[in-house]
């Protein structure tokens, strides 16, 4: 295993004991040619401003599949999926340098955090503390702050998987980074495995009571970037949905979706309903299944590729976003320009602000206790 160099890593690790799960090697059983071809691979992407290397990694399995993940900000740069007729493309908004994702952009492909989502009034009380956030969506805090975990170079190891090609990201989040309590150790495995799953694996310990709320940002484009996602089919595994006010933050309430433009518990157009839906998707879905174990999110289908992806989870809800702020400033991969409505977010996530609701789930992680969360982007086609 790659020793870490970062210091501080270390010292959080002596303060809170814990073992993650070590990866199993590869068996005598295992097929050399699958073996050669379920592979990950590194080169070096660049530099941050202070000198900092940042490198990329190519993930790939027997499909032809290709994910490239960079340690800035657990990035995945650029995810390569054949269409019904075996034609590969890239499915999301992102960039070809890194020196691209430094300028300001709305979070492509990141790994956001430490809390995903907004908080109101960048602001929240744990046991009588009152904890003062950076307030970096108006007078709200959202996706971890100015700086959060999307925007830090993560150490790197990887890991000799038997189940695919892996990446394995771990960040030590000082205390009060952003504000937030605590020393938190985050992980964050990438594993794409034969069954054509790009699955998502996130741990986390800390040494104060401190909320956690960690998501993928991928935006997604199943045309390969050639049409807006309106014409996207999507299904949703929920029946009620986290009402907002025009800040984007909950109200407490928990409506129906039933007989409103919130309702994708069947298949249907993205585009269909969004008209009557104010500024576009950008809301919480409450999933039907019990948190913590496996369940269907969602179903997007795009009809004229086939390409087609199936997102389970472990986190009780999942946050719809339409690409509602693109507005064609924006230039990506391919000279692709990024109109509104050009990606199709699905965060997997507990609920928005939900330090300042005690109703909703509950996102303190208190030291002792490890925070878990899987997410699985299963890939496939339709005739």
């Amino acid at each position: 295993m790659k020793k870490l160099n970062n210091i501080l890593y270390g010292i959080i690790l002596v303060i809170i004991p814990v073992v993650f799960s070590p990866f199993t090697s590869c068996g005598e059983g295992r097929n050399q040619k699958q073996a050669d071809i379920m592979e990950t691979e590194k080169r070096v992407f660049g530099h941050t401003p202070d000198g900092r290397e940042v490198h990329i990694f190519t993930l790939r399995n027997e499909s032809g599949i290709e994910v490239e993940i960079t340690n800035y900000g657990g990035i995945v740069t650029s995810l390569k999926v054949p269409d019904r007729n075996g034609d590969m493309d890239n499915i999301v908004l992102g960039f070809e340098s890194l020196e691209e994702y430094f300028d300001d952009h709305p979070y492509f492909g990141a790994l956001v955090g430490r809390y995903a989502n907004r908080i109101a009034g960048a602001r929240f009380e744990i046991d009588g503390e009152v904890y003062q956030l950076a307030a970096n969506n108006g007078i709200n805090h959202l996706h971890g702050g100015i700086k959060g975990i999307d925007k830090r170079v993560w150490e790197y190891e990887i890991p000799d998987a038997e189940e695919g090609a892996s990446l394995r990201l771990t960040y030590l989040s000082p205390d009060g980074e952003e504000g937030y309590p605590g020393n938190l150790s985050l992980e964050a495995i990438f594993l794409l495995n034969s069954q054509d799953e790009l699955v998502i694996s996130y741990k986390a310990v800390t040494d104060k009571a401190t909320p956690v709320n960690i998501s993928h940002h991928g935006y997604f484009n199943l045309t390969g970037g050639r049409e807006s996602v309106l014409g996207h089919e999507l299904m949703i595994n929920a029946s009620h949905y986290t009402e907002v006010n025009d800040q984007l933050i909950p109200t407490g309430d928990l409506p129906t979706v039933e007989g409103t433009p919130m309702d994708f518990r069947e298949m249907k157009p993205v585009g269909r309903d969004i008209a009557d839906v104010p500024g576009g998707y950008d809301h919480n879905y409450v999933l039907i299944g019990e948190e913590g174990a496996i369940k269907t999110a969602a179903i997007l289908y795009e009809p004229v590729s086939g390409r087609e992806i199936t997102l389970l989870t472990t986190q009780p809800g999942v946050q719809l976003y339409t690409g509602n702020f693109l507005d064609g400033s924006i230039t990506g991969r391919g000279g692709i320009v990024y109109h509104q409505y050009w990606g199709l977010c699905l965060e997997t996530q507990h609920f928005p602000d939900s330090p300042n609701h005690p109703e909703f789930p509950g996102t303190i992680l208190r030291p002792g206790e490890e925070y878990k969360h899987r997410a699985i982007f299963r890939f496939g086609t339709k005739l």
